[in-house]
């Protein structure tokens, strides 16, 4: 039996041309985090779905093989409501990263935070950086 794949793919649309629809001090942020995280991974960033901003890609089968497809290795989306970014959690070095971070929650695999400006962002580029380079038990397509 075939896996479910997401829904949410890569699009045509560019980051910067995203990050001007979006309001405000978000708008902003995202700016922040789209050269920290291009610098980080050493990739473009790339739309996926219509607010998910990705860095690379990887093809990921769950447990039991339930959930298959391609998905970006990190990323993040200037929501209203957080800040939010994937990827980050359950490398080696994830745990002691985050600790250092600044504020955060965690959940459903993300990391959610209020305000840019609260975090380290010395800290938030190595995570990335880490993250995007684990890449332990999946089975990377591409870059």
């Amino acid at each position: 039996m075939a896996g479910r794949a997401p829904k949410t793919a890569p699009t045509g649309v560019r980051p910067g041309a995203f990050l001007e629809t979006v309001d405000g001090r978000r708008a902003e942020e995202g700016r922040v985090l789209l050269d920290l995280m291009t610098e980080a991974t050493g990739t473009e960033g790339v739309m996926w779905g219509p607010s998910m901003v990705g860095y690379g890609s990887l093809h990921y089968r769950s447990p039991g093989g339930g959930a298959e497809g391609t998905w970006f290795r990190v990323g993040f989306s200037p929501r209203k409501a957080k800040l939010t970014f994937y990827g980050l959690q359950g490398h080696p070095r994830s745990e002691e990263l985050l600790a250092r971070l600044g504020p955060h929650t965690l959940g459903a695999g993300c990391v959610y935070a209020n305000r840019l400006e609260r975090l380290d962002l010395d800290v938030l580029r190595e995570l990335v950086a880490h993250a995007f380079q684990d890449v332990t038990g999946v089975e990377v397509v591409d870059g």
